[in-house]
C-alpha cells in the first residue's frame, strides 16, 4: 500500500473520530420519524448572565429568639450565601431589611420599632459561585416584640432587559418582650431633724424596653424584709415613714406609705418609646417622716420593678 493511500486512510479514521467526539460533547442527535413524518431537531442556546441568588439567610447564627438589650441597642446580624453562576466574585451589591411582620413590611420607611435597612451589606468569601455576606442591623431596646423578617436582596451587575437585576431570600424570627427600666440613682431627703417631714423629692422613672410597663416599688433597710425604710448610726426609721404617689404635694394622707412587699403605684404606666429622640419618663414623689429618735446618717434602699401593663 501506497504511503498515500495510507495519509488517507488516516485523515478518514480522524475526521469520523472527531465527528463521533463532538457528537458526544455536544449530544446533538438527529432521528427521522418513519418515512420521514416527522424528524427531531436538536436546540442549544449559550446563557451568558445568570441571576445572583439567595441560598439561605442565618439570624444570629441560626437563633430562634433575640433579647433585646435594656436601654441600648443589639447587634442583630443575618450571614446569607449567594449564589451567582457568573462568579461569586461578580455579585456588585447586597442590601438587607430587619422588619416586624406585623407592623411593618420589606418595602417599609425605617423605624427603630418596626424596620432597619442595610444598603451595604460586608462581603466575606467567596469563591466560583458563590460569595458569603454579613448584614448587621442596631436594634434599639424599643424595637416592637413578636415575628421579625430579615430579607438579603443581591444585586447583579449585568442589565437584563426582561427581568429585575434583583433576587432576594429570607428568614424569620421572634423578638421578646423586654420589660426594663431605670430610675433616679439616689433619692436624697436632705439633712433633717427628728420630728420633720421632708420636702417631697423626685425619682424619675424610663422605660427602658419594649412594652407599656407599670411599676412596683419596695423599700427595705439593710436587708429585705427587715421592717425598715433605713437604718442609722443610731436607731432606725420604720417602713411606714417613707411614702410615695404621682403627684407629688406636701399632705401625707396623698401619699402610699411604702411597705417591704412590693406594691403597684397607683396612676402610673410608663409607655413603650415610640419617638426615636424621646425616652419616655415618668415622675414619683417621695417624702420621708423622722420619727423619734435616730441620729446620724441613715441609709436605705428602694427597689423599683418593671410589670406588664
Amino acid at each position: 500500500m501506497s504511503q498515500k493511500n495510507i495519509s488517507v486512510k488516516m485523515v478518514l479514521l480522524l475526521g469520523v473520530f472527531t465527528y463521533v467526539l463532538g457528537a458526544a460533547l455536544f449530544t446533538y442527535s438527529w432521528s427521522p420519524g418513519p418515512n420521514y413524518r416527522n424528524v427531531s431537531v436538536d436546540t442549544t442556546v449559550n446563557i451568558t448572565n445568570s441571576l445572583p441568588e439567595v441560598l439561605n439567610v442565618l439570624i444570629e447564627g441560626g437563633s430562634s429568639n433575640i433579647t433585646l438589650n435594656a436601654g441600648f441597642y443589639r447587634n442583630v446580624t443575618c450571614n446569607a450565601t449567594i449564589r451567582d453562576y457568573n462568579g461569586g466574585s461578580t455579585i456588585d451589591n447586597v442590601s438587607a431589611t430587619f422588619y416586624h411582620n406585623t407592623s411593618s413590611n420589606d418595602t417599609g420607611s425605617d423605624d427603630n420599632n418596626s424596620h432597619y435597612t442595610v444598603s451595604n451589606c460586608t462581603y466575606g468569601s467567596f469563591d466560583t459561585y458563590t460569595r458569603n455576606v454579613s448584614c448587621s442591623f442596631l436594634v434599639q431596646y424599643y424595637a416592637n416584640a413578636g415575628p421579625w423578617v430579615c430579607n438579603v436582596t443581591a444585586t447583579d451587575p449585568y442589565n437584563f432587559s426582561n427581568v429585575s437585576r434583583r433576587k432576594s431570600g429570607f428568614n424569620s424570627t421572634y423578638v421578646g418582650t423586654l420589660l426594663a427600666l431605670n430610675v433616679t440613682p439616689l433619692i436624697d431627703y436632705g439633712s433633717l431633724a427628728v420630728g420633720d417631714q421632708s420636702d417631697p423629692q423626685q425619682a424619675n422613672v424610663t422605660n427602658f424596653g419594649n412594652q407599656n410597663i407599670n411599676i412596683s416599688v419596695r423599700a427595705y433597710g439593710n436587708v429585705s424584709n427587715d421592717g425598715l425604710a433605713m437604718y442609722c448610726q443610731f436607731g432606725n426609721i420604720s417602713v411606714e415613714n417613707e411614702k410615695f404617689n404621682v403627684a407629688g404635694g406636701t399632705a401625707l394622707s396623698a401619699y402610699t406609705n411604702a411597705s417591704n412587699s412590693a406594691q403597684v403605684i397607683s396612676g402610673l404606666t410608663v409607655l413603650q418609646q415610640t419617638n426615636d429622640s424621646q425616652p419616655v419618663i415618668n415622675t414619683t414623689y417621695w417624702i420621708l417622716y423622722v420619727p423619734p429618735n435616730p441620729f446620724g446618717r441613715c441609709n436605705g434602699t428602694v427597689v423599683f420593678q418593671a410589670e406588664s401593663s
